[in-house]
């Protein structure tokens, strides 16, 4: 399992680079602009109605399937994964028709500040891409299924396809019409569903047009869905402010807000999600089987990795986050302006970096016993946080406010879940997390301050890329053997970590 990890992580930081190319080329075509931002707005529009069908379909799906499959019934594993699809499909054309009616009003929700043409154009792109729900839709029924199957590679290269056609789609609609970028999106989707079929034949899995919402394995899974679902709909809420105060502070704010947003998501799809991707199947099958033992030390194993990984990632991008802007996007139309608003963005967002990544994990560890409340809970407490702390840290800090105050709603939304999961298992090892929190805390201050005098007082005058090359590789080193001096214990999870992506290297 550690080693298809690893291998996801290697696969994720490419597919990861090549969403990097998809973000660049859009910036250098379109900047921080109207134009930028009423595209951005009607992905987020598509995406909002995809998570509200399929998210938590999905993420209830996979410990339904490990209870059915437990029993010993593969057969019914088949038809319930069939008719959870016809299901699925028959929501999805109910939401995109309500979408196609509603579009002006979507937009106006999602972007307050938007009129004339940025409205027309993103009413417009929104409408092209609500088509894209029904392949979004289905893909990530066939992911979860794949995974559980054993098949994890195809699902995590789907974001190679998807980016080199959105990337093709933005080149040609700046040499020629700018809807181009929406029927793009919309065939870049299209090919992502494609490109998992041929391991799903190799599964064995076959098709049966069936649909039976009365089915028992259903009606219990609504159950499950249902605060999953409403937990959604209040991070969409979040989301939907964020955006909406956005648009009202700046032009190319939701851009600027998006760019940095996506750098910091970065980090949490290589390092976090991939350990998640994998292990959750797994847990599922000990909560299912109350196999506690081993289900604890998962846990420990997956928050330590995070903890040693994502803190001294978090304060290298904050000591970072202009030059790394610069690098990626400084170019064609992203100005100073755009790369001012972007930096102090990527900044903020820096701040509450483990605050996501312990979220996602713990999130998925309550799913798991199929305890879909907590986390609803938990999320709406946070996300109220989220929108007070964003009227008033917007009006102080603009886009950078907007960051931080969802930095410090995850933050405080991971807090509550350890809270209410020392609460449903027992201890499960918080005060070795706080010594090993407090020690690579210590060791990633000593680390940025070395790679803040080797970036501006040492290695002055080498062009960007090598320079910035040069500090992460020394930060990460000296990070290393600082964490090895501290003796912190998950340190051999690391070397175990660095090894076998040697090995693989190889390969």
């Amino acid at each position: 399992m550690k080693k298809i990890a690893i291998l996801l992580m290697i696969i994720a930081v490419l597919s990861k680079a090549s969403g990097f190319l998809r973000d660049i080329t859009l910036s250098f075509f379109y900047g921080a602009t109207n134009t930028s931002d009423a595209y951005i707005i009607s992905v987020t529009i598509t995406s909002v109605l995809f998570s509200l069908i399929i998210t938590g379909i999905s993420t209830a799906y996979i410990p339904m399937y490990k209870q059915i499959e437990h029993k010993g019934d593969h057969q019914a594993t088949t038809i319930f994964t069939n008719n959870l699809i016809n299901i699925v499909l028959i929501i999805t054309t109910g939401i995109i028709l309500i979408g196609l009616i509603f579009s002006n009003v979507l937009v106006k929700l999602f972007a307050l500040g938007f009129d004339g043409e940025t409205l027309k154009t993103a009413v417009l792109f929104t409408r092209i891409g609500l088509v894209g729900v029904y392949f979004t839709s289905i893909t990530q029924l066939l992911i979860s299924y794949l995974q559980l199957n054993g098949k994890f590679i195809a699902p995590a290269m789907i974001g190679f396809p998807f980016n080199l056609i959105v990337i093709l789609s933005i080149f040609i609609s700046a040499q020629t019409n700018v809807i181009v970028l929406a029927i793009g999106t919309v065939i870049a989707a299209l090919f992502q569903m494609l490109f998992l079929f041929p391991s799903l034949y190799k599964t064995n899995y076959r098709y049966i047009p069936v649909v039976h919402f009365t089915d028992s394995n259903i009606k219990k899974m609504a159950v499950i869905v249902f605060p999953i679902m409403i937990g959604i709909s209040i991070d969409q809420i979040n989301l939907m402010v964020d955006k909406t105060v956005a648009s009202t502070l700046v032009e190319g704010g939701i851009s600027a807000l998006t760019y940095a947003s996506r750098l910091n998501d970065f980090v949490q799809g290589i390092f976090v999600l991939s350990f998640v991707t994998v292990m959750f199947p797994l847990i599922s099958s000990m909560a299912a089987e109350k196999n506690m033992v081993d289900f604890k030390s998962s846990i420990n194993e997956i928050i330590s990795s995070v903890i040693i990984i994502v803190i001294p990632a978090s304060f290298g991008i904050m000591i970072l986050s202009e030059p790394i802007v610069k690098l990626l996007y400084g170019h064609g139309h992203f100005d100073e302006k755009a790369i001012d608003l972007t930096s102090q963005a990527l900044f903020y967002y820096s701040i509450g970096m483990i605050g996501y990544g312990i979220r996602e994990v713990l999130n998925r560890i309550f799913y798991s016993f199929q305890d879909t409340k907590t986390p609803l809970y938990s999320a709406t407490i946070s996300v109220v946080l989220n929108i007070i702390l964003n009227l008033i840290l917007s009006t102080y800090m603009g886009i950078g406010g907007l960051a931080l105050a969802t930095s410090i709603s995850a933050l405080f939304c991971s807090a509550l879940l350890v809270i209410n999961l020392r609460k449903k298992i027992g201890s499960f090892g918080l005060k070795g997390y706080f010594i090993t929190f407090m020690k690579v805390i210590l060791a990633s201050s000593m680390m940025v301050i070395m790679v803040y005098i080797l970036y501006e007082y040492v290695l002055t005058g080498w062009h960007t890329l090598f320079k910035m090359l040069t500090v992460v590789s020394a930060g990460s080193i000296f990070y290393l053997i600082l964490i090895t001096l501290f003796k912190v214990k998950e340190t051999k999870l690391l070397l175990i970590f660095l090894r076998r992506i040697a090995h693989l290297k190889k390969i």
